[in-house]
């Protein structure tokens, strides 16, 4: 266990080391500040000559509120898939594995470790990105989503369920591949979550199980509508049942148990095929 601790300290602390960190951490900043002025500007919105009212903002601003947790969502997957890849394979093709592993240390010690040291970074910024982004919504324009934390939880499952694929698929493919590999597979899967909500609009049985199907692949798009469902306001989830194109940014319902639980196991084996790959691979 300290050696898996010790891993994932080092791995955060290259992360700093490399200014990923602060790079991030800037550019969300400006990204605030710039959708902050905007939902500043949502009340002040008129509509045949009238203000809008207290329901129309809210509706205005749960729609740009969505469409901005779509970019967080996009950036978190992005950034899990590119540092996940070269976390393993980087030290595969550089030999820092082989200086590694030659002490006692176990394989499986350093892939938890990576894992470790990338999963939690990863979490920390979606809930701190995602707060500050709810706070100033609700700031200038009143609306509050109905379970913020649901969508928080629901948004940083996405980006572990990406930084698991891309860290095992690091463990038999080379760095660029693993990166590529898994950024292929998460637009797929959103475009199969599309697909699905389509075909469940228009009672499509074989569109919506290409939905169904995605989801359990690569669970990311059921993550995406799981944080969706829980940031718009109960109206948006009838339109999206009622309505075609509702479906790539509006959720019908939320996840049920079975399928978070669904989630969790799929991480867990995961982890078990990217220490399978490890152990089988020389260093």
């Amino acid at each position: 266990m300290s050696a898996t601790l010790t891993i994932a300290s080092l791995t955060w602390r290259e992360l700093v080391r490399r200014r990923l960190v602060l790079a991030l951490l800037g550019l969300t900043v400006v990204v605030i500040a710039l959708t902050g002025w905007g939902f500043a500007r949502v009340p002040g919105l008129h509509e045949n000559g009238h203000r809008l009212t207290t329901g129309e903002v809210h509706t205005v601003a749960a729609e740009l509120l969505i469409l901005v947790l779509f970019m967080f969502s996009f950036v978190l997957a992005l950034t899990c898939a590119f540092l996940a890849a070269p976390a393993i394979a980087g030290d595969l093709e550089s030999g820092v594995a082989l200086a590694v592993l030659s002490r006692p240390v176990r394989r499986a010690e350093l892939f938890v470790g990576r894992w470790l040291g990338l999963a939690v970074p990863a979490i920390a910024y979606t809930v701190a990105a995602v707060t500050v982004e709810f706070w100033v919504a609700g700031w200038q324009t009143g609306y509050v989503p109905r379970q913020p934390a649901a969508a928080e939880a629901a948004l940083a499952a996405e980006g572990l369920v990406l930084l698991t694929l891309a860290l095992a698929l690091s463990t038999r493919l080379a760095t660029v591949t693993a990166a590529v590999v898994a950024v292929v597979a998460f637009g797929a899967m959103w475009m199969g979550g599309v697909a699905g909500a389509f075909g469940a609009a228009f009672h499509n049985a074989a569109i919506t199980t290409v939905g169904t199907v995605t989801h359990l692949l690569l669970p990311t798009d059921g993550m995406w509508r799981a944080a969706t469902f829980a940031a718009e306001p109960p109206a948006f989830a009838s339109q999206a049942g009622a309505h075609a194109g509702a479906g790539a940014f509006q959720a019908a319902a939320g996840p049920t148990p079975a399928y978070l639980a669904y989630v969790a196991g799929w991480i867990v084996v995961g982890l078990g095929l990217g220490l399978l790959g490890l152990r089988y691979r020389e260093p």
